[in-house]
């Protein structure tokens, strides 16, 4: 049975995985590693999605990536392309590094980013490799704690969700998170969905993603909050539906989108619909505001204040 197409949504979340040709090693050493996070750094800069999550094992790859226009298959493609090249010229050998085709499954980031970015994470565990995941150098886990950099690695977003005033604070509560997983076995959900093989989600995602479902229109609870934030940036509806491009209407959307995603009011697709934006742009939006937040008090004490009157 022929495959069936990858299925792009511009601000899709992606758990990726990539293996070596029959079982093979990637890796052969640091530097290969080394090698390996500076082409995803390249792939970051070129083409402009978002890597949420990463693990390098010694013969499989594993990455939460969002993207934006680009599709999927070109970023990992060219990622696969360029690291084997420079990994067999390094060995003074040809050949295949990667199994075929790589896997990836579109998942619900509204209801499951955090639990994927943990999942990855935690994989150097359940392979009995190290009893806890900041004893691995070669995954994203230490970045969110602070310990290593990683440019390239988008930390932002995940830690917003935990505290977006306080980095620290949103650092020991993502550890405590984490570790609730320490327990957490092989999850076939997140690396093949049931009623589609190519998506994990509830059925009104699949619906969302596939186009077989009508889009709704804004909840009674939507309907508040955008109110609220137009009552709060002195501007209308109107305004925030029209095709410019001004600074306050977009950071006005993006505090709709946050407060609709930490108030379960709606998914960040649905807004984008209702604004007639693309999710990649709300996404964007939305993570520069939070980042933004977390710099200016003031921010921060305005979007809590909405939140807390809305509850």
């Amino acid at each position: 049975m022929a495959r069936k197409p990858r299925i792009h949504v511009p601000g899709g979340l992606h758990h990726v995985m990539l293996r070596g040709n029959g079982g093979q090693a990637i890796f052969a050493d640091d530097a290969d590693r080394l090698a390996f996070c500076a082409l995803l750094a390249d792939g970051v800069e070129r083409f402009g999605h978002r890597i949420h999550a990463y693990c390098l094992m010694k013969n499989h790859v594993h990455l939460a990536i969002r993207v934006s226009e680009i599709p999927l298959s070109c970023i990992v493609q060219n990622l696969a392309f360029r690291f084997t090249r420079a990994h067999n010229r390094r060995a003074h050998r040809v050949g295949h590094l990667f199994q075929g085709r790589f896997r990836s499954l579109l998942v619900d980031a509204d209801a499951y980013l955090l639990e994927l970015v943990r999942y990855v994470h935690l994989n150097p565990v359940r392979a009995g490799l190290v009893p806890d995941p900041s004893d691995w150098l070669w995954s994203g886990h230490r970045t969110y704690l602070g310990r290593d950099r990683a440019a390239w690695l988008d930390t932002g977003f995940v830690l917003g969700m935990f505290d977006e005033r306080d980095v620290r604070r949103a650092r020991r509560r993502y550890a405590g998170f984490v570790r609730e997983g320490l327990g957490e076995t092989y999850r076939e959900e997140l690396h093949h969905g049931d009623a589609d093989p190519r998506i994990w989600g509830d059925e009104a995602f699949l619906g969302e993603v596939l186009g077989t479902s009508p889009t709704p229109g804004p909840t009674p609870q939507l309907k508040a909050i955008i109110a609220a934030v137009c009552a709060a940036w002195d501007t209308d509806e109107a305004a925030l539906r029209s095709s410019g491009r001004q600074r306050e209407p977009a950071r006005a959307r993006a505090a709709i989108g946050w407060l609709g995603i930490q108030m379960r009011a709606a998914t960040l697709g649905q807004i984008a619909v209702h604004f007639g934006r693309d999710i990649a742009t709300m996404s964007r939006q939305v993570g520069r505001l939070v980042a933004d937040a977390r710099r200016d008090q003031a921010l921060a004490a305005q979007l809590a204040g909405l939140r807390r009157r809305l509850e």
